[in-house]
C-alpha cells in the first residue's frame, strides 16, 4: 500500500531515480525535512559522503522496486531517457507517490496532460524542477519587476549558451534536445522572473556546425509574442567556448517603460538602470530558495507554492507547441 497523503511536521521519505539531469541528491545530505530512503539507476558514489554508508537507504534495482518500498512518499525523476519520463511519472503517481521531475517533464502536450490527470486521480502532487526564478540574482530581479520598478515590461531578451561536448546525445529522446532542455530555463526567465506570460513562440533550429550524422541541434532561436503586447527573443546554443568562466553563458535583459534590468555572464554581473539612477550591481535582499523546499513544505504543511501549477508548467506548454512547429534551417 502507498503511504497516506498527510500534512504534518514529519520528514518526507524521498527516492531518486535516474541520473540524467539535475538530481536532488546533494540537497538530501542534511535536509531538515526530507530524507533519502531509496535510489535506482543512480551511482552510489555520487551520493553525499554522509549517505553512502547508510544501510537504511535501499539500493534498488529498478523503479518498480522503489515503488514497492512503503517508506517512499515522493520520487525525484531524472529518468535515464527523457522520452520515458512521462510514463515513469505516471507509474509513480498511480502507485500513490508524489513526483518531482527534471525538465522537460514531458515531450508532448498529450503526455503532460496524462501526467496531470494521473496526479489528480491519485490525489498526489506533481511538480517540475522549476526553480529558475528563486535563486539569485534572478530572484531579486523578479521582486523588483513585481514591485513595478521598471514599469510595464515591453521586451525581454534571453540567452542560454552551453559548451559543445561529444557526449551530447543526438537523440532528443535522451535529454529532450536543446530547445526543450535549455529553452525551458529561458522561458521561465520570461514568465517567472519578468512576469509576462508568453502567448506564442516561434522556433527555428539548426544543425550547422555539427560534424555528426545524428539529429543534434547546435543552435535554436525563438521569437516571443508576449500576452501584454510586448515582444521577446531567446537564443539557445552549444557554442559557449571552453575559456568562458562559467559553464552556462546566460543573459537576461528586461526592458520596461521606466528602465531596464540585466543579469549577464551567467548571473555574475547585474545592473538596474532607471531614468534617475544607475545601480550596478543590484543589491540582493533575499537568500536563494531551492524549489524542492517549496515542494516539501506544500506536501508536509499544505503551504501554497510560489507558483500555481499552471504558471509552473506554462513555459513547457509554450515550448512544446513551438518545438512541434519548429523549422530546421538547413
Amino acid at each position: 500500500m502507498p503511504p497516506p497523503l498527510t500534512t504534518s511536521p514529519a520528514t518526507l521519505g524521498l527516492a531518486i531515480y535516474g541520473a540524467n539531469g539535475h538530481q536532488i541528491h546533494r540537497r538530501l545530505a542534511n535536509h531538515p525535512r526530507a530524507r533519502l530512503v531509496a535510489f535506482a539507476e543512480f551511482p552510489e558514489a555520487a551520493l553525499p559522503e554522509s549517505l553512502r554508508g547508510d544501510r537504511a537507504i535501499r539500493r534498488a534495482a529498478s523503479l518498480d522496486e522503489i515503488l514497492r518500498d512503503d517508506r517512499v512518499e515522493m520520487v525525484s525523476l531524472c529518468s535515464p531517457r527523457r522520452g520515458d519520463q512521462a510514463r515513469d511519472a505516471i507509474r509513480c503517481l498511480d502507485a500513490g507517490r508524489h513526483v518531482y521531475a527534471e525538465k522537460p517533464c514531458a515531450r508532448s502536450l498529450r503526455d503532460l496532460e496524462e501526467i496531470l490527470q494521473a496526479a489528480e486521480k491519485a490525489k498526489r502532487k506533481f511538480h517540475e524542477m522549476a526553480g529558475s526564478a528563486f535563486i539569485q540574482p534572478w530572484r531579486e530581479m523578479r521582486r523588483l519587476i513585481r514591485d513595478g520598478t521598471i514599469g510595464e515590461v515591453i521586451q525581454v531578451v534571453v540567452q542560454k549558451s552551453y559548451p559543445y561536448r561529444d557526449t551530447r546525445p543526438g537523440d532528443e529522446a535522451v535529454d529532450g534536445g536543446l530547445t526543450l532542455q535549455a529553452g525551458i530555463h529561458a522561458l521561465r526567465f520570461v514568465e517567472h522572473v519578468a512576469g509576462v506570460r508568453v502567448a506564442k513562440a516561434e522556433c527555428i533550429e539548426t544543425r550547422l556546425g555539427s560534424k555528426r550524422r545524428d539529429d543534434l541541434r547546435i543552435a535554436s532561436s525563438l521569437l516571443l509574442h508576449l500576452a501584454n503586447g510586448g515582444v521577446g527573443t531567446i537564443t539557445l546554443n552549444y557554442l559557449n567556448p571552453p575559456k568562458f568562466p562559467t559553464w552556462g553563458n546566460e543573459t537576461l535583459r528586461v526592458f520596461g517603460e521606466k528602465g531596464f534590468l540585466e543579469a549577464v555572464d551567467g548571473g555574475a554581473r547585474t545592473r538596474l538602470v532607471l531614468k534617475d539612477r544607475d545601480i550596478s550591481p543590484i543589491p540582493l535582499t533575499e537568500p536563494d530558495t531551492d524549489y524542492l523546499d517549496f515542494v516539501v513544505e506544500e506536501i508536509l504543511d499544505g503551504k501554497p507554492m510560489p507558483l500555481r501549477l499552471d504558471e509552473e508548467l506554462h513555459p513547457l506548454r509554450v515550448l512544446l507547441r513551438a518545438k512541434a512547429a519548429a523549422r530546421l534551417a538547413e
